[in-house]
């Protein structure tokens, strides 16, 4: 059996690693848990003595905290410390990796504000205020502090709210009664009956309602109104024209469009052309071009390609179709039975007849003809055949998102099992009696003469090929060797969880 080795860190293949992976080679290296390892510095954690410290990439300790201390990574060089001993509710400060005080431990409770740049709310004596990671006082203690959106914060103070930035600037001078939160920069705020205002995060009013019942502002500058009495709804724009009665059943809000639902019909207000398009479908799926797919009912079975005004230019009788972005570039892959087609802006053909589509990545495809595999690429209608894949282990994933690993998990000639990007390059070799992938987690098992280890898309050997058998549930992997078992925490395959 070949044995996977455990290379000792070095600063040279750090920024090369993944922080899960290094996380684990620093606890090999220093013989102690580390934790929350990311940006070069994790929490270091001794089972025996409950004490905790903190490393840096390299292995050094550069701060160890007195007994009964907590310490939290916050981010970078960034740390949460929480001192159990004597006061039942503990006290909590900031500080650097070096232990530097940034904010002096007190009775506080502190919560970071992840959507604005980099602050802290600290709860203190029943106030609330906002400090930076450096420990800058940025909005003074108040009654209660409440996020707002993007780079706002609602403080109160007294009976009434006010609006202040990430940099505590109070933006306006005007008190609300509660405390509201901006979608996109902008609240709609009712004033009375059929009567409100939009306001942007810094307290302008931008539009003033005065004759309509507004439900819903998230397609602004088109408004959803709804009428009490009937329960049906419409579109006005931001100056209150009418552009769609009151008359449709339900509503859901797109991108480019807005869908309404009428006596279980489906029709489609273009934002662009400011007008409603009714069709004969239950549902339908926006592609590109004011191009749609119909999606299946017991009513409609099979599905096809319309345009906006309902001109149907793909027949209806496909059991699937999809719009895929490749290289940049929009298509359709449609699929009846066992005949699959892919479609470009001008719904002309884009493959070769016999060709089979196995995957769809966001740049290539892999595709099979007559046993052979190949990768092409839907631009340059180029074909490059895979020479060492003998069959794809299917996973369930079809085609992959942009926010998705591109990878799949071959056999090759040899009867082993490897993983390849795509573009066809072999990122896990092909050594393996067998491989499970859990995308979109980063995590792979491995399989070696009955034996189970851990790997990712980066081939870092994140388990050891020894272990007797394994379980996955929603949060990780479960190994057990012998009568001990070992958890690995799942993470994405993209983002690699950074603090």
């Amino acid at each position: 059996m070949k044995t996977l080795v455990f290379v000792l860190l070095s600063s040279v293949c750090t920024a090369q690693q993944t922080d899960q992976y290094t996380q684990i080679l620093l606890s090999k290296k220093i013989g102690k848990e580390v934790k929350f390892y990311s940006n070069g510095y994790g929490v270091v954690v001794n089972a025996e003595s409950a004490e905790y410290g903190i490393v840096d990439s390299t292995g050094v300790i550069t701060y160890t905290a007195p007994a009964k201390n907590e310490i939290t990574h916050l981010y970078k060089d960034r740390f949460i410390v929480k001192i159990k001993d004597g006061d039942p509710k503990g006290k909590m400060g900031l500080i650097d990796e070096k232990g530097n005080q940034l904010m002096p431990f007190d009775s506080q409770k502190l919560s970071p504000s992840w959507s604005i740049n980099q602050r802290l709310i600290s709860s203190k004596n029943g106030k609330e205020g906002i400090y930076s990671y450096d420990g800058k006082e940025i909005i003074p203690y108040s009654d209660k502090i409440k996020f707002a959106g993007e780079n706002r914060f609602f403080v109160k103070k007294d009976n009434g709210w006010l609006i202040y930035d990430a940099d505590g600037k109070l933006k306006s001078d005007r008190e609300f009664k509660e405390n509201l939160h901006f979608y996109k920069n902008k609240v709609y705020f009712p004033t009375g009956e059929k009567q409100g205002e939009i306001i942007d995060n810094n307290g302008v009013t931008l539009n003033t309602i005065s004759s309509n019942n507004v439900d819903n502002i998230g397609g602004y500058p088109f408004l959803i109104t709804k009428n009490p009495a009937s329960n049906k709804y419409g579109i006005i724009d931001a100056q209150e024209n009418r552009l769609a009665d009151e008359i449709y059943d339900e509503v859901f809000l797109g991108t480019r469009y807005i869908y309404f639902i009428k006596n279980e019909k489906i029709n489609i207000f273009s934002k662009e052309a400011k007008k409603v398009y009714s069709t004969d479908f239950d549902y339908v799926k926006s592609l590109f071009n004011d191009l749609f797919s119909t999606q299946k009912s017991l009513r409609n079975p099979k599905m096809a390609v319309i345009r906006i005004n309902g001109e149907i230019v793909v027949p209806k009788e496909y059991d699937n179709i999809e719009g895929v972005k490749i290289e940049g570039n929009d298509f359709i892959y449609l699929v009846k039975g066992n005949e699959q087609r892919l479609l470009d802006k001008d719904l002309k053909d884009v493959l070769e007849p016999g060709y089979q589509i196995e995957k769809i990545f966001p740049n290539s495809l892999i595709l099979k003809k007559e046993g052979v595999f190949y990768k092409f690429s839907a631009t340059r209608k180029k074909y490059e055949k895979l020479k060492n894949v003998a069959s794809i282990k299917e996973n369930g994933i079809f085609y992959y998102p942009q926010n998705m690993f591109p990878a799949v998990v071959c056999k090759s000639k040899d009867n082993l099992y490897g993983i390849i990007d795509e573009n066809g390059k072999e990122i896990v070799p092909f050594i393996y009696d067998d491989i499970n992938s859990f995308l979109p987690d980063n995590e792979i098992i491995v399989q070696k003469d009955k034996k189970y280890g851990v790997t990712n898309y980066q081939n870092e050997p994140l388990k050891g090929v020894e272990y007797d058998k394994f379980s996955v549930d929603k949060d990780g992997i479960k190994l057990t060797k012998d009568k001990g078992t070992e958890y690995l925490y799942f993470t994405d395959s993209r983002s690699d969880n950074k603090l």
